[in-house]
């Protein structure tokens, strides 16, 4: 397998832009007095971004799609963040390989 050199260089931009982000803004959080409502916020924040990388698999999916998110909203009842998304990853693999 070989790489292109443009490939190589947007993914090398993409590696740069991404951590100058989280640089700039753990940077910028230093200046900053964090309310409870803005801690509230940045808690919530991976929630949100997961939901929205889901959703739109999930409104176009299948049965399979479907169960697997429900599964994973049971799971989300009962334990953290990481192993319901664990559970969820592996779920949908899983039954998308059973049902196809």
């Amino acid at each position: 397998m070989t790489l292109d050199p443009v490939n190589l260089a947007a993914i090398i931009a993409m590696v740069v832009a991404t951590y100058a982000t989280r640089i700039g803004g753990l940077w910028l959080l230093r200046f900053a007095r964090l309310t409870p409502r803005m801690q509230a916020s940045f808690d919530a924040l991976p929630v949100a971004v997961l939901t929205a990388l889901i959703a739109p698999s999930l409104v176009k999916g299948g049965a399979a799609d479907l169960i697997a998110a429900a599964l994973t909203l049971l799971a989300a009842t009962r334990l953290p963040l990481l192993p319901v998304v664990v559970i969820g990853v592996a779920s949908a693999v899983l039954l998308r390989h059973v049902m196809g």
